[in-house]
C-alpha cells in the first residue's frame, strides 16, 4: 500500500521564487476527508490520484497517470473552483520542498510541504518557512474548494 507522510507550513517570502516552477490545475472528483479523488494537470501531464483518511501527518495515496484530453474533460465535471497554482520545487538538505503559489479564487495564499519517510523525522526548515499548518484543515487542496483563501 502507498503511504504519504508530509509536513505542511505557511512560505514567507524569499528566494524559493528564483527555483523552477509548473503550472498545476487540479479539481476533485470526491473530497469527503475519508476518500479523496483528484484530477491534475501539471502542464502537459495528466494524474488521477485517490487518498485516503489523513491521520497525523500521513494517508494512503495512489496515484496514476491518465491521458491529457481524459483529465481536461474531467476536469469540468469536477466541483468548482478548481485548484490552480505555481509550484515551486527547492531541495535543501536532501529534502525537496514543493511551495504551492495559489492563482484564482486562491490567490495570496502560499504553502511548502516537505515529504518524509517517517512522521517523526527530522528536518532543515529553509528560512521562508512559517507557521505549521500540518493538521489545520484549511489548508487541504480539497477543502480549498468549499472555502476558497479569499474568503477567510
Amino acid at each position: 500500500m502507498a503511504r504519504e507522510i508530509e509536513r505542511k507550513f505557511l512560505v514567507k517570502e524569499g528566494n524559493w521564487r528564483q527555483a523552477n516552477c509548473t503550472q498545476y490545475r487540479q479539481g476533485y472528483l470526491n473530497s469527503t476527508k475519508e476518500r479523496i479523488v483528484r484530477v491534475r494537470t501539471i502542464d502537459d501531464k495528466a494524474y488521477l490520484t485517490i487518498k485516503g483518511l489523513t491521520v497525523g501527518a500521513s494517508r494512503m495515496e495512489f496515484e496514476y497517470e491518465i491521458p491529457l484530453q481524459d483529465a481536461n474533460e474531467l476536469l469540468n465535471i469536477c466541483e468548482k473552483p478548481l485548484i490552480e497554482k505555481i509550484r515551486y520545487k527547492v531541495e535543501i538538505g536532501g529534502m525537496v520542498w514543493e511551495i504551492d503559489d495559489f492563482t484564482g479564487d486562491n490567490q495570496g495564499l502560499i504553502v511548502a510541504e516537505v515529504e518524509l519517510d517517517s512522521e517523526d523525522q527530522q528536518f532543515p526548515k529553509p528560512d521562508w518557512i512559517g507557521e505549521e499548518v500540518t493538521g489545520d484543515p484549511r489548508y487541504f487542496n480539497s477543502n480549498l474548494i468549499k472555502h476558497p483563501y479569499s474568503t477567510w
